[in-house]
């Protein structure tokens, strides 16, 4: 099993900052990218930041200035400032690797995987 864990969501007002932790765990074979998201009530989920293998990192505009991403072998972090009440979402990790096959013969097929974590509610009100 390849699993996510989250941390670091909370209750925070307007202007305030926030650092999110996601630390992936189990049979992983490499780590491909890294990245967040998050899904308010009622909206679809909307892409946030990702980070690859490469060090290459992209932003939404919404975001822009005011989060980072940063990765540390199995672990991504998101650091929110000057954090907007729009900002209020359940904040979701997404890594993409490649896990450790079963058998040895399966190394010749190895096939990508995108895992999520659980979810950590991030509000911003005063």
């Amino acid at each position: 099993q390849v699993q996510l864990v989250e941390s670091g969501g909370g209750l925070v007002q307007p202007g305030g900052s926030l650092r999110l932790s996601c630390a992936a765990s189990g049979r992983i074979l490499e780590i491909n990218s890294m990245g967040w998201y998050r899904q308010a009530p009622g909206k679809q989920r909307e892409w946030v930041a990702s980070i690859t293998s490469r060090g290459t990192i992209n932003y939404a505009d919404s975001v822009k200035g005011r989060f980072t991403i940063s990765g540390d072998n199995a672990l991504v972090y998101l650091q929110m400032n000057s954090l907007k009440p729009e900002d209020t979402a359940v904040y979701y990790c997404l890594f993409t690797v490649l896990p450790i096959p079963v058998d040895a013969s399966d190394y010749g097929s190895l096939s990508s995987v995108a895992i999520w974590g659980q979810g950590t509610q991030v509000t911003v009100s005063s």
